[in-house]
């Protein structure tokens, strides 16, 4: 899932991106931050090797004179068309035109991606899978508000084989952490499993800053691998 908005206080801009996953592959990776990104990275090279490594392993957040952040390796050519304009929905477009959703049949993952280019408003982007097998992409632009984020998942509903994929407008919810800790904490919780279903959690990362000429990124990760002991 991808999440943009603003702390309680509007000061902050707040991205988070967290994985989940079913099979053993999806589940053998962590979030890593080397350098200006935030890398999906193997925990055991020989469980990842039997799934699709080129759709596991990706720079999920960039952060640089703006935020990007996808489910794939199409996040660097979101990072190339950065400098083409401020508005974040015309890099998204620019971006994504060749892309299509993932070729992990029968479930067809979308990609989903966000741009935040300014402190006033932020673009997510689905690419998702059509009845007639073509690729339906969409891009949404919306302001930043003080308290408030949109979000947008690869999937939604049930668990079932396959899973249903993300469709419609961005989901609303509202930001209430004013720290980035506090934020990956409170969706790692919310993913967390009802009762005795199976925990798909893998990771999730939140990035808050408040001037992007600073480049004062707050970066918060939180890795399944890493707390297994407590969960």
């Amino acid at each position: 899932m991808i999440i943009l908005g603003k702390d309680p206080t509007g000061k902050k801009v707040v991205v988070v991106y967290a994985i989940t996953g079913r099979s053993p592959s999806s589940q053998a990776r962590k979030l890593v931050k080397e350098g200006e990104a935030i890398w999906a990275k193997p925990i055991d090279e020989n469980i990842l090797k039997t799934g699709q490594v080129e759709l596991l392993v990706y720079p999920a957040v960039y952060l640089s004179r703006g935020v990007v952040v996808s489910n794939g390796k199409h996040t660097s050519d979101i990072i190339e068309k950065m400098g083409e304009s401020p508005n974040p929905a015309a890099v998204l477009q620019s971006a994504l035109r060749t892309w299509d959703y993932e070729p992990d049949a029968p479930i067809f993952t979308p990609r989903i991606s966000g741009c935040v280019l300014s402190h006033e408003k932020a673009a997510l982007s689905v690419i998702r899978r059509g009845e007639d097998n073509s690729s339906m992409r969409e891009i949404f632009e919306f302001s930043l508000v003080a308290g408030q984020g949109k979000m947008v998942t690869t999937y939604e509903g049930e668990n079932r084989d396959p899973v249903k994929s993300f469709s419609g407008e961005p989901l609303s919810l509202e930001i209430r952490e004013k720290t980035g800790q506090g934020m990956a904490k409170a969706v790692y919780d919310a993913l967390g499993p009802a009762g005795e279903k199976p925990d798909f959690r893998v990771a999730v990362a939140c990035v808050c800053f408040s001037s992007l000429q600073k480049e004062d990124f707050e970066v918060s990760i939180i890795n399944r691998c890493e707390r297994k002991a407590h969960d």
